[in-house]
């Protein structure tokens, strides 16, 4: 085809992520940048009209420009967002000047009646979706990834990461007792979930975040007291809830390394509650895993 290493590896992405799903679903493909203002007013609505279509068939797929410059050539994007449909592969619409969910959904409506598309996203595609709610997770926008986990529950309300998303993404915007709500309403082959467990321990944390006022005078505790293990831990679960992991990580550690069976391990097992909470494959938790065994094992 001429292409050099790099264009032919674009490609591969592009057919895994965009082509292949559209032979059997209808794909929405969005073309964005990180620098684009329309393209993030846009990409909420993109992503509630997905979820929402997800059981007639259509995905959502999303070409940065910036990283997949080939790709945006191909298509001939001169401005962004562009937003296009396909199916089997091919182009069928322009959507760039649906901004609005009704102008979005009236278009897919128009499509799904023409094309061939099977109903019932297979289990697979929830995937960009899950991808999506975590990205908002990450960007600090619970209420935002609470929206996106619960549209993809109601698709897939067997999903313990989407309901375990959905939880987590309470908690971080401040939504305790309905994160509570969403915990009790899960179906019994869910309970022993790992995302389930990692969802209650991120509720069970984010409840003993302190009041403003109440964080310093515990650091002051626990600096008075560098032996005061109990100190050290009501400290580390306050500065966690309140966002300095590092900070609650660090002073677990030290207690662990000082005594680590006090009372029955309490600090090892504050810090694997931590650890479950933010999620076991995260870079930060393994970085932080090593220091503990380290200390541990020498």
């Amino acid at each position: 085809m001429g292409l050099n290493l790099e264009e032919q590896k674009a490609v591969d992405r592009f057919r895994k992520a965009v082509v292949e799903p559209s032979m059997h679903s209808l794909v929405i493909l969005d073309f964005w940048a990180e620098w684009c203002g329309p393209c993030k007013a846009l990409t909420p609505v993109l992503e509630k009209v997905a979820a929402d279509y997800a059981d007639k068939g259509v995905i959502l797929a999303k070409v940065n420009v910036d990283e997949e410059q080939f790709i945006a050539a191909q298509f001939q994007v001169r401005s962004i967002p562009t937003v296009y449909a396909l199916f089997q592969g091919q182009p069928v619409a322009d959507l760039t000047s649906a901004r609005t969910e009704s102008q979005l959904k009236q278009m897919l409506d128009q499509l799904l009646s023409q094309l061939p598309v099977k109903g019932g996203a297979p289990a697979q595609d929830i995937e960009p979706l899950l991808d999506m709610g975590e990205a908002a997770l990450a960007e600090g926008d619970g209420a935002r990834a609470a929206n996106i986990f619960a549209q993809i529950a109601e698709i897939a309300p067997d999903s313990g990461a989407a309901i375990g998303g959905q939880v987590r993404a309470l908690v971080l915007a401040g939504e305790l007792d309905q994160a509570d709500m969403v915990l009790a309403a899960i179906p019994d082959s869910l309970r022993g979930d790992a995302e389930m467990h990692r969802a209650l321990a991120a509720l069970e944390l984010a409840r003993s975040k302190p009041d403003d006022s109440e964080l310093a005078p515990l650091k002051a505790t626990a600096d008075a007291a560098p032996d005061d293990h109990a100190a050290q831990i009501a400290y580390a679960e306050a500065a966690f809830a309140a966002g300095d992991r590092d900070g609650a990580a660090q002073r677990l550690l030290d207690s662990i390394a000082a005594d680590r069976e006090w009372n029955e391990g309490a600090a090892k097992a504050k810090l694997l509650q931590i650890f479950e909470a933010v999620g076991l494959e995260d870079p930060w938790v393994a970085a932080t895993r090593r220091k503990l065994s380290l200390i541990l094992f020498g």
